[in-house]
């Protein structure tokens, strides 16, 4: 996924938006609301699409969430306040602002990292390859953290201190965001990361790491 690809998606959504105001019903009492299909389409989709690129704790979800109502009283004016919504995150895309552009540019590192790692466990080197998998990890936990609103450092004596790994995975299984079935194998993950990094080469083999980038894989295509 790229940008260009994310703002047709918005176009496409501010399509469906004025296909909505445009079918206009007429109850027996004389109030006027859109078609529950058009509007049904128009605030699943666009609800999806803000989730996936924001999260559920950005400004834009929480707000087009309020503001496009089932209230067939206040449909045509929702779906009027949703596309108002839509805009701004089209304006934040063109001026260039958009924080989770971050992460789409990362989706691809990611890659690019996750690649380079699996070519040094197919050449035989699981060390440095534990090691690349295991950063890849560690910054996905810290944008989930950021996407989620849970602080990635604390603050003592003055100084903001960045939070380790296994303290952001607790942080993020704590609030929900993931299971605890994941935590738990995020903890394993970081361990074998560590026991790499700090040179403890024979506690473990290429097979387990082999799991550890398949894991890690599934692990960020679920999460992100």
């Amino acid at each position: 996924m790229n940008i260009e690809t994310v703002k047709t998606r918005v176009d496409e959504l501010l399509t469906l938006g004025k296909n909505a105001e445009r079918s206009v019903q007429q109850s027996n009492f004389g109030n006027v609301f859109v078609n529950s299909k058009g509007f049904s389409e128009f605030r699943a989709a666009s609800l999806s699409f803000i989730k996936n690129v924001f999260g559920e704790n950005h400004t834009f979800y929480k707000e087009f969430e309020e503001v496009v109502s089932y209230d067939k009283a206040k449909s045509l004016n929702s779906v009027d306040r949703g596309i108002g919504v839509l805009r701004a995150i089209k304006q934040e895309l063109d001026g260039g602002w958009l924080f989770t552009v971050r992460n789409i540019v990362a989706a691809d590192i990611f890659t690019d990292f996750l690649e380079m790692a699996n070519y040094l466990l197919v050449e035989g080197y699981k060390d440095p390859a534990a090691v690349m998998i295991g950063g890849v990890l560690e910054e996905h936990l810290r944008q989930l953290c950021n996407r989620n609103g849970i602080d990635i450092a604390v603050h003592k004596d003055g100084k903001d201190i960045p939070k380790t790994a296994d303290r952001m995975n607790a942080d993020l299984a704590g609030a929900g965001i993931y299971s605890r079935l994941y935590h738990k194998g995020v903890t394993g993950w970081l361990d074998l990361r560590n026991k790499a990094a700090h040179g403890h080469y024979n506690e473990y083999d290429k097979k387990q790491v082999e799991i550890m980038e398949q894991s890690v894989v599934d692990f960020i295509t679920k999460t992100n």
